[in-house]
């Protein structure tokens, strides 16, 4: 029969009969083993914890750098209608159906106004509509009452594929045949 007797810092199993020694192993190996493996482990999951971090960091920032060029997108639709306007008020405004939706194509020279969509960047759909105006009888703008035909409501929209699905940027304005052409 085998006797375990347990010394501070080793572990020694003796004979039973004689009391001498079979094996000694120091108690420390085993713990060794088992603070590298819990110091390997703490790394581990530190390190991880560091790149899903990064990770979701580089999404976050990709979504707001998609946000801010869609503003800088939308309001340079803004002005692409009202240039549009200012060009010819007969050309480039009041011959487009009322409620279509139209894209901006700039054609070195000028903005103009298309059926066809156009990707920006591959990512950005930008697009305008204009609806009619009408007044009321205090020549106010009412939903309906008389047609204000030197007058539309434009709204331009931005939309782009997000993380989340597609997100929609969109202005609405009243332009006005300001300088009767």
């Amino acid at each position: 029969m085998k006797k375990t007797i347990y010394n501070q810092q080793r572990v020694t199993l003796c004979n039973k009969t004689n009391g001498n020694p079979l094996l000694q192993y120091p108690m420390s190996r085993g713990i060794g083993l088992i603070e590298a493996v819990a110091g390997i482990s703490l790394v581990s999951i530190f390190i991880f914890s560091l790149m899903l971090a990064s990770q979701l960091s580089q999404k976050i920032v990709g979504e707001s750098v998609r946000n801010i060029q869609a503003s800088f997108l939308l309001e340079e639709g803004a002005d692409a209608v009202k240039i549009l306007r200012d060009t010819s008020w007969s050309s480039g405004i009041s011959n487009l159906a009322s409620g279509t939706s139209y894209f901006f194509s700039y054609n070195g020279t000028n903005w103009v106004s298309m059926a066809d969509n156009v990707y920006i960047d591959g990512i950005f759909e930008r697009k305008f509509s204009l609806n009619n105006v009408y007044r009321d009888a205090n020549d106010d703008i009412a939903s309906s009452g008389t047609l204000d035909s030197g007058t539309k409501k434009a709204t331009v929209s931005v939309s782009w594929q997000g993380r989340t699905g597609t997100t929609t940027k969109s202005a609405s304005f009243y332009i006005t045949n300001l300088f009767s052409n």
